[in-house]
């Protein structure tokens, strides 16, 4: 790291491009030229939908941040995380796009947000008893999920959906996070203590392992916030199901559509929760299938990344058309993305471990790049192989629902999502008052 003000030189970066090591790192590395790339990519015409569109799109999006507090220790900081999700009327949508141009203020009407914060100790941020900051925020993730109550007609919290998924994880035994303990301990449901001598307590959100990637004294903790925050998104998406199968309304879920914010997956030491939310799934798309005859529609929407990049380059062509047709598509096999995209020889599937889903390109009526991922519901989807799109009976539906949803606000870029980012997005400078009210809501007076 440089000191303040100082600058690099000119001669360090010469002596690294006229280094031996770099010059035969560079030679050993591996050039995957375009004409090779583009003989496998042959996108489809999507197919046309005969039912009806879901009348009610639901969208779930969110976005954390840190910021530097004043409680005497250096580095001290607070993290804020926010998921927010969206109610899209589609159905008063069209009725009011029939006369337009339509007022921004009924355009607002077809829209019912939803949305919850929580705010979790950094680095150097001790609360309550706890002996350590990185206690605090293990006590305050577990919090988190324990007081949030979704739907006010059903005491049921993030924590008992939680609980549900750790219940298909066989084994969870893990180092105890507890920083003065080197035992193993087994993690249950319900708050339990170490067997050690210390007795300290142990939390069922101790099995995500997210405390590993926490740090204690100085420096950053985003990328913990970041995995709440994923594991927040999705947490929220199967305890809304959950509830519609609580109330007996899975078989009317034909006219409802569910959005979330970024791929199908779990990444990070949480991973297993992508085979648990997966199992979850297929369950409640088999009740759902029973009771109204039709499969959920759920579906992840990149915004940025690897994917993304390479659907943009690669939908170029050199006289300057398109690749992809308006309202064509491309389901990703495992072979071309780990020769296309994800550099890979591994002999397991591409996400095996993290994702509950596959990937599709698609090219909306408004020349929109959408990159998605359709869930597997059924054990006969749960494949990278196949590129027969009648293993997903909603395909033709979603590939309709995404031409209806692009908005001209964003390139490639869907309303739902763009309202449920809106809901969460936290802003960057937030005001001193609260960060004060923050501060002293989580911090006790430090005994001398």
């Amino acid at each position: 790291m440089p000191y303040q003000n100082e600058f690099a030189h000119y001669q360090p970066l010469r002596r690294i491009a006229e280094s031996e090591r770099v010059k035969q790192l560079l030679k050993r590395s591996r050039v995957l030229y375009s004409g090779i790339v583009t003989k496998e990519l042959i996108p489809s015409p999507a197919p046309i939908a005969e039912g009806t569109l879901p009348s009610i799109v639901l969208a779930v999006d969110g976005s954390y941040a840190e910021v530097d507090v004043k409680n005497g220790y250096p580095g001290a900081k607070v993290g804020y995380v926010s998921v927010a999700s969206v109610m899209v009327n589609l159905a008063e949508l069209d009725r009011l796009d029939e006369h337009r141009p339509v007022n921004p203020v009924l355009y607002r009407t077809t829209e019912e947000p939803s949305s919850e914060a929580c705010a979790l100790p950094g680095c150097n941020v001790i609360t309550r008893t706890n002996n350590s900051a990185s206690d605090s925020f293990r006590e305050a993730v577990f919090d988190l999920f324990h007081d949030a109550i979704i739907d006010e007609e059903d005491n049921t919290t993030l924590l008992d959906t939680y609980n549900s998924l750790l219940a298909y994880k066989p084994s969870v035994e893990i180092r105890c996070p507890n920083i003065d303990c080197d035992n193993n301990v087994r993690i249950g449901m319900s708050v339990d203590t170490c067997p050690c001598s210390l007795k300290r307590p142990l939390y069922p959100t101790d099995a995500l392992r997210i405390q590993e990637r926490f740090v204690n004294e100085s420096g950053s903790n985003g990328e913990a916030l970041g995995l709440i925050m994923q594991i927040w998104e999705r947490l929220l998406l199967v305890h809304l199901l959950r509830c519609f199968e609580s109330r007996g309304w899975l078989g009317k879920l034909n006219d409802v559509a569910f959005f979330l914010d970024g791929p199908l997956a779990v990444f990070g030491p949480p991973a297993w929760l992508s085979a648990a939310i997966q199992a979850e799934l297929m369950r409640l798309n088999q009740k759902a299938h029973d009771e109204g005859g039709s499969d959920l529609i759920v579906i992840g929407i990149e915004k940025s990344g690897t994917f993304v990049s390479h659907f943009e380059e690669m939908d170029r062509l050199e006289d300057g058309s398109d690749r992809f047709q308006s309202r064509s598509y491309f389901l990703l096999p495992d072979s071309y993305i780990k020769q296309r995209i994800i550099n890979s020889d591994s002999s397991k599937r591409y996400g095996s471990q993290t994702y509950f889903g596959r990937k599709f390109f698609y090219k909306a009526a408004s020349g929109a790049r959408i990159v998605a991922t359709l869930p597997f519901l059924t054990p006969e989807q749960d494949t990278l192989d196949s590129s027969d799109i009648s293993l997903y009976p909603k395909f033709p539906i979603i590939c309709e629902l995404l031409d209806k949803l692009v908005t001209s606000r964003y390139p490639n870029a869907l309303s739902p999502i763009v309202a449920a980012h809106a809901q969460a997005a936290i802003p960057l400078h937030l005001g001193q008052k609260v960060l004060k009210q923050l501060a002293t809501a989580l911090m006790l007076p430090q005994k001398t």
